[in-house]
């Protein structure tokens, strides 16, 4: 039991560690902010999923205490202790907190890819609640304008979280495919090991979808607020390279079909 509870520990360590990590490579970064990174969030989503929301919510305090720690500038922003306490919480620790919670799903979803899935969809939910009553609180009249505090909160935080959320649940459900994360060692997924040789196509098609999603979001999500305001603004989508975007969805759409077709029909040759 001793060695078990260490091994967790050392688990969760190395989780939040990954969570922090990734968390520094932002693919978009707004100016009053907020960020999309490569699916930051997803080593505390597994740790839950493995060990349970207790072991996960631990895991989403200390991740969300590191959070803290590298956003202590944002505190200078407001005046009163009111505010910085309610800063501290909703922005912070309660929004990065809920993250534990990805591993609620894993009795009533038995697919392992898609309960990942979902849970990324419910935790970023979550956050983005955090981060919403935050912004038309206590950043009303501050970053955020007093006049329709809650409009515009709802926008500018859904700029960010909304393809935060995309990413992580395309990260979840491909890794939940491959990865097996109910065993004691997490191992190659039964279903991945049935396909054999056929596993390295069907990984390529995922890798393909999955940086389709993410280049079209850092593509389209930064002409979605004002630059000079921060106002969330469909305006400014007529600046984004839709050609450019047009392009990098056609090619890996098609050479995921393209491949996934040949993968079927060799199979069944081979059959």
């Amino acid at each position: 039991m001793k060695r078990t509870q260490t091994k967790r520990l050392i688990e969760a360590a190395l989780m939040v560690a990954l969570a922090t990590v990734l968390s520094m490579v932002k693919v978009i970064e707004m100016p009053y902010g907020g960020s999309v990174t490569l699916a930051s969030m997803l080593p505390i989503l597994v740790l839950s999923y493995r060990h349970g929301i207790l072991t996960g919510l631990g895991g989403g305090v200390a991740y969300a205490a590191i959070q803290q720690l590298l956003g202590l500038n944002s505190l200078s922003y407001v005046t009163g202790w009111q505010s910085v306490i309610a800063v501290i919480l909703l922005d912070y620790i309660l929004a990065f907190t809920v993250v534990g919670l990805g591993g609620i799903l894993r009795r009533l979803i038995k697919s392992q890819p898609h309960a990942l899935a979902v849970g990324a969809i419910l935790v970023s939910f979550l956050r983005f609640l955090c981060h919403f009553i935050a912004g038309c609180t206590v950043w009303a009249g501050l970053s955020i304008p007093d006049s329709a505090a809650a409009l515009y909160s709802l926008g500018y935080n859904a700029t960010y979280m909304l393809p935060e959320m995309i990413i992580l649940a395309a990260v979840a459900y491909y890794v939940g495919s491959l990865i097996d994360f109910t065993k004691e060692t997490p191992t190659r997924a039964a279903n991945s090991l049935a396909q054999g040789e056929h596993t390295m196509a069907y990984s390529i098609i995922g890798l393909l979808c999955l940086g389709a999603v993410i280049a079209d979001s850092v593509m389209i999500f930064p002409y979605l607020q004002n630059a000079d305001t921060g106002e969330f603004d469909f305006s400014g989508l007529g600046e984004a390279s839709w050609l450019v975007i047009g392009i990098v969805t056609a090619v890996a759409a098609l050479a995921a079909i393209g491949l996934y077709v040949y993968t079927r029909l060799n199979k069944k040759s081979e059959q």
